[in-house]
């Protein structure tokens, strides 16, 4: 009995029976029918509980796959999310790096922006110094605009640089128009101090002008102090000519547009003359260097090609065959008829040999050498001196270039022709010296195949010369031993 209670009661609990039901007994049935009716209780409530447990069951299974939908739904909503995250990350970047390169490529274009207005400003600088003073008045508004272009802040980038760069379109129009001439209207200063209106004319570097009422024609110059032109007019009978050429654009000019550099051009050619004068006093000592290297190149080639002329080998053998064969005299008489150097030095020292062979040969050798050293030392000074002399001319001509700069500061073609000049003696020095010396080496190489040839030569005529010598004392000595030999014995019996 008790073992079915307790099932029950475990089963009420399980079901979620109130405690009261499980706590409360039921009224104790009669004993016959009690435990039937308590089983059947129990069994009534063990099977509305498993019912119960069934719904529950039945009602969590379908609430059970609607969550398990929400949740794929919520996962697959969280992927989306997370992907969108790293699309709105990589775009992040890519932006950030796309910033980076578009703040340099705009830090760029203003540095670009900027060196190009300061090239455009030194552009109007330039080109408003360029001007004559007469197109001032022509220029001078555009010119003040694009100056100030750049410092207005109303105007925009773009507006800044078109009114810089209005002053390259009108220079480059300008340009054009002074390729033939060009007039435009403007006012001057006459000699009496009034301002007159008119035309002005330039023609290369000259401005023209002339008065609308045909009273002044003449030069437009600069004047201190003011913008406005001072007018110069010329000879009373230049004056309509010169108001035609300004006014109508065509007529004669009666003055040189160039400032007479046509007409050296036409009068003066490059020449060697016009460089030499160009080169300073220091041009003659180099002059009189190179006229005497020259006479002396000249006249060493010619001497040494008589002397080739005269070689004779036949006279030399003749003369050393009969020193061979001890006749002196005949050797004497073809060097003193030779007119080769070899035989006659030969020949003169065996004239002399009676004091000293080599003695002889010395001496003779010395004075045929010397006939060919003769003009080398000439050479030689002139290879020394040439470069000095250019060296000179150079600091003389730096000397008036730096003292013309300190004192003349308007005479550019004084200062050039004062650095020209030191250019040009340096040239010159290097010159002689450079052409004087292929000829003084081949000069010296002659000297000494001479030397050799003497020396061989001579050499030759004393082992000729020293064969005899030697051969006679060994023919007398004996007999004078003999004769000594004699004496003594002839004394010896006597002692």
């Amino acid at each position: 009995m008790k073992s079915m209670i307790l099932p029950l009661l475990l089963a009420g609990v399980g079901l979620g029976l109130p405690p009261a039901a499980v706590a409360e007994p039921s009224p104790t049935p009669p004993a016959g029918t009690g435990m039937e009716s308590a089983a059947t209780s129990s069994q009534q409530d063990l099977d509305a509980s498993l019912r119960e447990l069934a719904a529950l069951r039945a009602q969590i299974e379908g609430e059970k796959l609607p969550l398990a939908r929400q949740l794929t739904e919520l996962e697959e909503r969280l992927v989306a999310l997370r992907q969108e995250r790293d699309a709105i990350a990589r775009n992040l970047d890519t932006g950030s790096l796309d910033a980076g390169v578009r703040q340099g490529e705009v830090k760029l274009r203003q540095e670009e922006f900027s060196y190009v207005a300061n090239l455009l400003d030194e552009y109007t600088h330039n080109f408003e110094t360029r001007l004559h003073v007469s197109e001032v008045q022509r220029y001078g508004a555009l010119i003040q605009t694009a100056k100030e272009a750049p410092a207005d802040p109303d105007l925009t980038s773009a507006q800044k640089r078109e009114r810089q760069l209005e002053i390259v379109r009108v220079s480059l129009g300008r340009l054009q128009e002074l390729v033939g001439g060009t007039q435009f209207e403007g006012t001057a200063v006459d000699p009496q101090g009034e301002v007159a209106s008119g035309t002005f004319a330039l023609v290369g570097p000259v401005a023209l002008f002339a008065s609308s009422d045909g009273r002044i024609a003449g030069l437009a110059l600069p004047q201190t102090g003011s913008t406005q032109p001072a007018v110069r007019p010329l000879a009373p009978a230049f004056m309509p000519g010169l108001a035609a050429v300004v006014t109508t654009g065509a007529g004669l000019l009666p003055l040189d547009p160039s400032r007479g550099a046509a007409l050296k051009e036409l009068i003066q050619r490059t020449s060697l003359i016009h460089i030499f004068q160009k080169g300073g006093p220091i041009m003659w000592p180099l002059l009189v260097v190179s006229i005497l290297a020259l006479a002396t190149v000249l006249e060493r080639v010619f001497f040494i090609a008589n002397e080739r002329r005269k070689r004779d080998a036949r006279g030399l053998s003749a003369l050393l065959s009969a020193v061979e064969n001890g006749d002196i005299e005949r050797a004497v008489r073809i060097g003193t008829t030779s007119k080769y150097f070899v035989v006659r030095a030969l020949g003169w020292a065996i004239g002399h040999r009676e004091r000293s062979l080599s003695s002889a040969l010395l001496y003779a050798n010395a004075r045929e050498l010397k006939r060919f050293s003769r003009g080398l030392p000439i050479l030689d000074t002139a290879i020394t001196i040439s470069p000095l002399l250019g060296l000179l001319g150079t600091v003389t001509g730096m000397m008036r270039s730096f003292a013309l700069i300190g004192g003349e500061l308007s005479a550019p073609a004084a200062i050039t022709g004062g650095i020209a000049e030191a250019l040009i003696a340096t040239a010159f020095g290097l010159g002689i010296a450079i052409v004087a010396l292929i000829p003084f080496n081949y000069l010296s190489n002659r000297v000494e195949e001479i030397r050799h040839e003497l020396e061989a030569a001579s050499t030759q005529l004393e082992l000729l010369l020293q064969q005899p010598t030697q051969a006679a004392p060994v023919v007398q000595q004996p007999s004078t031993q003999q004769a000594q030999a004699v004496l003594l014995t002839a004394a010896g019996p006597a002692a």
